[in-house]
């Protein structure tokens, strides 16, 4: 059958000109990050689904993302914007540390991402976290909203998924929480989300930022504090 451009246009049907797919979007991470700081540290959590418009990329995927030893970061916004600048913070913090031979503070980490975040506002969609421990400070919280303004935290919560849990975090957080305590609530927040938020899902990386270094915890869909069909 001939399909040449002059049958088409002499036919009694049309061929659309361009054909949208759902991985023709930019790769999002509508997404639910939180960040927790207890005495001897903090706790980072986020959940793992990465979409594409309605299709999800990418089911398991890290959002709680290395930025030196004992600095971490949990990422929301584009998944292309914040690991670009994750790597640049990450390349600018280690040569901070061979060239004053001291591990990098959490703050100047922080600041940094801050700085990448305001001065490419307009360019960038990015939400982070940061969070980790320094023998300065201990464990610390810092959040870089959209925007780029810094702000320390007790805790922090970031990404669509955050929206639902505000209430809960409020009822449920106290100060000086000890290590388990903030595993569990973070646990907690996580599960809730994944179970409202149609951009969350997947299955909940936890880390564990202290002195003696860094734990990973991973639940799954069947461990997660409340079941939720999320991750399917």
């Amino acid at each position: 059958m001939d399909f040449s451009p002059h049958f088409v246009q002499n036919s009694h049907f049309s061929v659309p000109q361009t054909v949208s797919l759902p991985t023709s979007e930019e790769h999002m991470m509508g997404t639910t990050i939180m960040a927790v700081k207890f005495d001897g540290g903090v706790v980072m959590g986020a959940d793992s689904r990465t979409s594409t418009g309605n299709y999800v990329a990418d089911r398991v995927s890290k959002k709680v993302s290395y930025v030196a030893d004992k600095i971490f970061c949990c990422r929301s916004g584009s998944a292309a914007d914040t690991q670009a600048i994750n790597d640049l913070v990450s390349h600018v913090v280690s040569q901070h540390t061979v060239m004053t031979g001291e591990p990098t503070e959490v703050l100047v980490a922080a600041k940094l991402f801050q700085h990448f975040c305001y001065d490419y506002k307009d360019q960038l969609l990015a939400g982070i976290i940061v969070g980790g421990w320094d023998k300065k400070n201990g464990g610390s919280v810092y959040c870089v909203p959209l925007g780029g303004a810094l702000v320390e935290e007790n805790f922090a919560i970031g990404g669509s998924g955050s929206s639902y849990i505000y209430g809960f975090c409020d009822s449920q957080y106290r100060p000086n929480m000890t290590k388990e305590e903030c595993v569990d609530f973070v646990g907690k927040a996580l599960s809730l989300a994944m179970g409202r938020d149609g951009s969350s899902g997947g299955v909940a990386r936890i880390s564990v930022i202290e002195e003696s270094g860094v734990t990973n915890i991973l639940l799954t869909g069947n461990q997660l504090p409340f079941p939720t069909d999320s991750g399917k």
